[in-house]
């Protein structure tokens, strides 16, 4: 990272970002071309593994393009705000944000979808216990992307 001074390696800092950023955009590659999607998510650590799970459509092009290659990159961010300066040159912005990189692995065990699908909702609404039925664990792709390579960095208003 260029701006060391902007890093935050803690992981409570982290933490404040991840809880922070409801969407998630994931960068995959569709043979040559980039491709990516925002993404609502839930999460959790496990040791300094940090695991996003998501859910989708049982078919379509990002389904296919991670059964293609699995190996994606991942940004959330928040915290924004211009800052103001007295010429062009000296504004800028406040952010907060998260870039990482790892596997997706598709979940196929029922017990650990509806736990995947529980952290999505715990995430997105700040409550607890949510019950899934079979139809509805059926329905939908649960994926997790597995990231050990990631980082975080905040520019504070100025």
């Amino acid at each position: 990272m260029r701006r060391k001074d902007r890093e935050l390696t803690e992981r409570e800092d982290l933490l404040r970002i991840i809880h922070a950023c409801k969407v998630c955009r994931i960068a995959m590659a569709d043979r040559d071309r980039p491709y990516i999607v925002p993404m609502n998510f839930g999460y959790e650590f496990y040791g300094d593994a940090l695991h996003l799970f998501f859910h989708c459509a049982n078919e379509g092009r990002k389904i296919d393009i991670l059964r293609a290659n699995n190996h994606v990159c991942f940004e959330m961010d928040c915290a924004h705000r211009l800052v103001e300066g007295d010429i062009a040159c000296r504004y800028g912005y406040s952010y907060a944000s998260m870039i990482g990189s790892g596997q997706v692995e598709f979940v196929e065990d029922p017990g650990r979808k509806v736990h995947a699908l529980s952290k999505i909702m715990h995430h997105q609404t700040g409550k607890g216990e949510f019950e899934f039925d079979d139809g509805m664990v059926k329905a939908v792709t649960v994926f997790e992307i597995v990231s050990e390579e990631y980082s975080g960095k905040r520019r504070s208003r100025e």
